[in-house]
């Protein structure tokens, strides 16, 4: 087995994580904002009404603003790639580097292009003309996200490749098989859905700090007519792709579906858990390094609903899926570990037939290496090849399962907020209720929070892969000092806080000024 530098794997996780959390910080009200942009802009054209047009510019300035310092924390992040994780990227940069480079040319070519319209074209170009330049940054935003949500998903179940072990990279076989992967359109969908609640979060609670100042009154409640409706439709629909991401998730990564709810010993008709709290003391019997849920509230046989479809359907548990069980087909980890190891031992007789220039003996084990029966037997699991310990193929149990909770728990409170916000509108009381308003401004860091805890679970439910069963983390890693990645990411860490403050100082300056001097 290869020694590795823990330290060097933490650290470079752990900068490609602070990159990933503080981009993330942009995107989904980038998402979301520039759809209810392009609808207030419709009212505009349509009715003709001066206000729609004072309202769309004023939302327009919040997101340039937004949109700028997003597109630099990107670029930085795709970079991470080769200066990180150059082993990864060699691994897979047949596969990887395809969706990459459409997002590319859609974020800096088709995004760039009508942004450009949007913000400078306004006397230049007609209204109609204009309107579609807005609509086409929207879709081109949302489309550009598909592309690294793509590659993300393919991460997180490789599909439509085939390895080739002349190069030892993965090769694409089918690009449609990666692009409609049920991993890939659950996290496309469930992803921009959860910008667009975002989006309408941040809208309503800007909206609702003009009516506490007692400010621009037509503009936040015309703001907050097209948020809640947009926002209730959003996360009503967020949970309906949360619960079908959850079905995939059980099938393609049921380690991560038990991280969730800190499920140690899975069975028939399990529970969800609502609300729960694992116990500090109470250790597991079978395996003393998990943790045991010691309070907790739950819908009955809904997990194994939400898994399965049905509600008497098996669910296994970390155990199950560490030690194995026979009777509903779950392969334990070290039968994982040992096909594994014979696909990688393999791979090296195979290269060690090139360098002899055994020229019969490369064309046999490469015929048997690309067979597909030995694909999906062996070589499916080629990153258990790499594993000493089972117990390291078990997440951070206790941070993914209360990222999860919060994640849950806040995005049925923002269904709730987007139909407050609509009776209280309806009813013409809004700016009567100063607690509500207060509220809306105190969700705008909630859902913030809730939007991060999201990656965090679907991050962190997976490691320690970073391509499921092909690739751990410490493959993955370039071979550089730890000493050269904790200087980087205290360098990002100064640089991403300075450019964060400077942000949101501009974004406040702004909202202060509101729309009048536009």
């Amino acid at each position: 087995m290869e020694i590795v530098d823990l330290s060097l794997v933490n650290w470079s996780r752990a900068q490609f994580a602070l990159t990933a959390m503080y981009h993330w910080l942009f995107v989904p009200l980038t998402l979301g904002i520039t759809v209810m942009i392009a609808i207030m802009e419709s009212f505009y054209v349509k009715t003709g009404n001066e206000e729609w047009k004072k309202i769309t510019k004023f939302w327009m300035k919040l997101f340039g603003i937004n949109f700028a310092v997003g597109i630099a924390s990107g670029l930085i992040l795709e970079f991470e790639f080769g200066t990180n994780w150059s082993n990864y990227s060699w691994f897979v940069g047949d596969i990887f580097g395809a969706p990459l480079a459409v997002e590319g040319i859609l974020a800096f070519f088709m995004e760039a292009t009508f942004i450009a319209i949007m913000f400078f074209g306004w006397n230049k170009v007609g209204k109609k003309t204009h309107l579609t330049a807005t609509w086409l940054t929207a879709v081109g935003a949302n489309l550009s996200a598909l592309w690294i949500l793509v590659a993300n998903a393919w991460m997180q179940y490789p599909t439509g490749v085939k390895f080739n072990p002349e190069t030892a990279r993965n090769e694409m076989t089918s690009f449609w098989e990666v692009l409609f992967s049920p991993m890939a359109v659950d996290k496309f969908l469930h992803t921009v859905s959860s910008g667009f609640l975002l989006a309408s979060v941040f809208v309503i609670g800007i909206s609702c700090w003009f009516l506490l100042k007692k400010r621009e009154t037509a503009l936040a409640k015309k703001s907050i007519l097209i948020a809640a409706v947009f926002g209730l439709f959003s996360s009503c629909y967020v949970i309906w792709t949360g619960h079908n991401s959850a079905s995939t998730v059980a099938k393609v990564q049921p380690m991560k579906l038990a991280a969730f709810e800190g499920l140690n010993d899975g069975g028939e008709g399990v529970g969800l858990i609502a609300i729960g709290v694992l116990s500090p003391t109470k250790k597991n019997e079978k395996n003393p390094n998990l943790k045991e849920v010691g309070f907790s509230i739950k819908m009955p046989k809904f997990l194994s609903f939400m898994a399965t479809g049905k509600f008497n359907g098996y669910v296994p548990g970390i155990n199950e899926l560490l030690e194995g069980d026979s009777r509903h087909g779950v392969m334990s980890i070290r039968e994982k570990m040992r096909r594994g190891r014979i696909a990688v031992d393999k791979l090296k007789e195979f290269k060690e037939a090139q360098k002899s220039g055994n020229t019969m003996l490369v064309q046999s084990l490469k015929a048997e290496i690309t067979n597909d029966i030995f694909q999906q037997n062996y070589f499916k699991y080629f990153g258990y090849g790499h594993v000493d310990d089972p117990n390291k193929l078990v997440p951070n149990v206790p941070l993914t399962f209360y990222s999860f909770h919060i994640m849950v728990l806040l995005g049925f409170f923002f269904v709730l907020f987007f139909i407050v916000s609509l009776v209280f509108l309806m009813k013409n009381k809004i700016q009567q209720y100063k607690w509500f308003l207060w509220t809306a401004i105190f969700s705008i860091p909630l859902v913030y929070l809730t939007s991060q805890a999201g990656w965090i679970t679907a991050e962190l439910g997976r490691q320690p892969w970073v391509i499921q069963d092909l690739m751990p983390t410490w493959s993955a890693v370039t071979r550089i000092s730890s000493g050269a990645v904790q200087v980087t990411f205290w360098l990002f860490a100064v640089l991403f806080a300075i450019l964060l403050i400077a942000e949101l100082k501009i974004m406040f300056r702004q909202i202060k000024i509101g729309p009048k001097k536009q």
